[in-house]
């Protein structure tokens, strides 16, 4: 059974991962959500405006009462504001949780995804109990996987043409940690 504790803050060497706020729209539509080649390979159009960023932070603050619900803002600790966000799905019989992130191109490159996911898998093993950790991504985004594998992640396989993102429908290569493995 999991043990749900919502989004609650976290912390690395260099990032605060915590929850939304209002005031997280204009870095967050600066940062990332409006930039075409951050996500290139998501399910989500880049923000037109500010505005459609500012709905997408309520619904995440709407959201945060439930205590299964996993939507972190990522905070570099010397900016002060958010670079990008990580999510976390969990899914019920198998105790396992699916991961998404991004990040704003400044920040590519830099170990600071890498940081991130690692202090969640963490999270999610040590706090809320589950038992498997997956995430995904377009295999024409090879550095998505490299920041999983490492984290610890191993490759499971490709769905050949399995997914949609804003490129259309694609292949979707799975990496996944289990908790024995992570021990």
């Amino acid at each position: 059974m999991l043990t749900h504790q919502g989004t609650k803050a976290l912390e690395t060497e260099r990032l605060i991962l915590r929850r939304a706020v209002p005031t997280d729209a204009e870095p967050m539509f600066r940062n990332w959500a409006n930039d075409p080649e951050v996500i290139k390979y998501l399910t989500w159009p880049p923000h037109g405006n500010v505005e459609i960023t500012k709905q997408v932070i309520e619904s995440w603050i709407d959201s945060y009462q439930k205590n299964d619900y996993y939507q972190w803002m990522i905070v570099l600790k010397e900016l002060g504001e958010p670079i990008g966000s990580i999510m976390a799905s969990t899914m019920g019989r198998a105790q396992s949780a699916h991961i998404g992130y991004c990040i704003g191109k400044a920040w590519w490159h830099q170990g600071i995804m890498s940081e991130v996911l690692k202090r969640v898998i963490e999270f999610l093993f040590d706090e809320v109990d589950v038992n498997r950790i997956e995430s995904r991504f377009d295999p024409n985004n090879p550095y998505s996987g490299a920041v999983m594998a490492k984290c610890g992640m191993k490759y499971e396989g490709t769905l050949r043409r399995a997914d949609r993102n804003n490129h259309g429908i694609c292949d979707a290569n799975y990496y996944a940690i289990l908790k024995e493995e992570y021990r």
